[in-house]
């Protein structure tokens, strides 16, 4: 738009008035400031439209609708995720659970690490899978069946097995550093049942006995001395047969009735409890031996 603006003015000599020379305002954008609006607004218009196309795009990707996105679903319990899915970073979640007829299934190229931690953010219990071990941290571990009944419990205190039978499948058996309380140590069925201790004592106690059966037999063997004590009570050895041996052979007495037959012995007690034999005679002849 053009302002044309006319100044008139008085000659001194006439009084005709003279029209003076006629000035031209200008008003808008003109030149390169305009073309350089023109192309930021066009700038302005491809990034709209680009961003337009990418929000489709992605909606069109992640399956996004109504009642979720993709595979996964909201609702009011919380979110269902059907399929196999990679999740980059922490996941919190209050449960976790798999679909009636399939199982849960987590694989991690390091480890898998499940934390519980209380109010305060400090963890309480950890349970951590990794490519060469399994680690669990917590105040107390239990494993409990479907019936809600525990079958192993453990803590800073003891271990509990709650099964009615304890198998143990390692060629070396079990390896126990301190005392082992049970009712019943039993063998596997046409296998030997072995209990030894390399270097030091073994010790069976029970308050009202102790019960060793053996359907072919028992043995016990010690390189120190084997005891068998009993506080109360006798010590029965019931079978047909009781064979000692490695007894020693005391010397023959010397009264002339140890002279008589000398292919039978007789068993020789000692007040210390020691056992020998002595040749048999027409008298006993435990009285002469030098054993005792």
């Amino acid at each position: 738009m053009m302002v044309r603006e006319q100044y008139v003015t008085t000659l001194n000599d006439t009084a005709v008035p003279a029209t003076e020379t006629e000035h031209v305002y200008r008003i808008g954008i003109y030149g390169w400031r305009k073309r350089c609006l023109y192309l930021f607004v066009l700038l302005l218009i491809i990034i709209l439209v680009v961003n337009f196309g990418l929000t489709i795009w992605i909606l069109r990707v992640t399956w996004f609708n109504t009642g979720g996105m993709g595979y996964l679903q909201v609702s009011a319990d919380g979110l269902r995720l059907e399929g196999e899915s990679e999740f980059l970073f922490p996941l919190y979640a209050q449960d976790i659970h798999s679909r009636e007829d399939s199982a849960l299934v987590m694989h991690s190229s390091d480890n898998v690490t499940l934390n519980a931690r209380n109010a305060n953010g400090d963890v309480t219990g950890s349970v951590s899978v990794g490519p060469g071990q399994a680690k669990a941290f917590g105040q107390h571990f239990t494993v409990s069946s479907s019936s809600d009944s525990a079958l192993f419990y453990a803590d800073s205190k003891e271990a509990i097995v709650g099964t009615g039978k304890l198998r143990i499948t390692g060629p070396e058996g079990a390896l126990f550093e301190h005392s082992v309380e049970t009712p019943l140590v039993k063998g596997e069925a046409l296998k030997q049942l072995r209990l030894e201790s390399p270097t030091r004592f073994l010790t069976m106690e029970g308050p009202k006995g102790v019960l060793i059966k053996a359907a072919a037999g028992a043995e016990a063997k010690s390189s120190l001395d084997v005891i068998l004590h009993s506080t109360e009570g006798l010590l029965v050895l019931d079978a047909e047969t009781v064979r000692l041996p490695f007894l020693p052979l005391g010397e023959a007495g010397t009264s002339a009735d140890s002279q008589g037959v000398y292919n039978m012995f007789e068993v020789c007690v000692c007040p210390s409890g020691k056992l020998f034999l002595s040749r048999a005679g027409v008298t006993s002849t435990c009285s002469g031996s030098q054993e005792c």
